[in-house]
């Protein structure tokens, strides 16, 4: 293995008991010199749709033969297929339940096996760990499993229009309590959950503390948070809840449902 080898970890395991610590001690057993960098460990218990977000947003950002670890598996030990995939010079190893929704499109993927002695809850450790540290020492991806077709999938909604309105939602608030959206970046006045918010700003020093903003985040669509504050707090707000923006003329037609 070439010393270096990126593998990153996405879950929902926390910090706070020791999961984290055996799958890394099972990728670094397996693949001693690989870099291992925590995406993040805080996913929801259980929530897919968050760890699809956050997985289209960050893998990109990595080197071309990155090894992405995604592990959030609510449905470990039963029906669902173990996958691992390759897309865009990346792969990925971690269940077939929608969360790789968003790297599907051109991808190459396998079904990896599940060894006897494999725990029945702990697929993270005992099948995708292994799996992604072969990857990261070079196997390809084709000696891991058979061909399969990933079937589990979950497009993110898109925003659509109502007479004036542009209508989206809430995909998930961050740490902060930013409310990030699935609404393309555009000019107008927003809404969250039918609360005003105001117009699309720059960034959060455009409004005085403790005041709400709207403006065009990182990942390039529209965030609502709270300057020196949280979002999710102040409108009762979360992945789901409806946002709406006027103004829509600058969006392109494409953007919308």
């Amino acid at each position: 293995m070439s010393g270096g080898s990126v593998i990153t970890l996405l879950t929902d395991f926390g910090t706070t008991d020791g999961y984290v610590a055996e799958v890394k001690g099972t990728l670094l057993s397996r693949a001693p010199g690989a870099v291992l960098v925590d995406v993040t460990h805080d996913v929801p218990p259980g929530d897919i749709r968050t760890a699809q977000v956050v997985l289209g947003r960050v893998w990109h950002r990595f080197p071309p033969g990155t090894v992405h670890f995604c592990v959030v598996d609510p449905g470990v030990g039963g029906p669902r297929v173990a996958l691992a995939l390759a897309a865009g010079g990346h792969r990925f190893v971690g269940p077939d339940n929608g969360v790789f929704t968003e790297v599907l499109r051109e991808a190459r993927a396998v079904a990896l096996p599940i060894p006897p002695d494999a725990s029945p809850t702990f697929h993270g450790r005992d099948v995708f760990a292994p799996a992604a540290a072969a990857l990261a020492a070079g196997v390809p991806l084709s000696s891991l499993g058979p061909p399969v077709e990933p079937h589990a999938r979950l497009p993110l909604p898109r925003p659509r229009t109502e007479g004036s309105f542009m209508v989206g939602e809430v995909l998930l608030a961050d740490r902060f309590g930013n409310l990030i959206t699935n609404l393309p970046s555009a000019s107008g006045i927003v809404e969250v959950g039918g609360q005003a918010v105001g117009p699309v700003r720059r960034t959060f020093a455009d409004v005085a503390p403790g005041a709400a903003v709207a403006y065009v985040g990182s990942g390039g669509t529209i965030e609502v948070a709270v300057r020196d504050g949280s979002a999710a707090l102040r409108f009762g707000a979360g992945g789901g809840t409806v946002v709406r923006l006027t103004g829509t003329g600058d969006v392109a037609p494409a953007l919308l449902a």
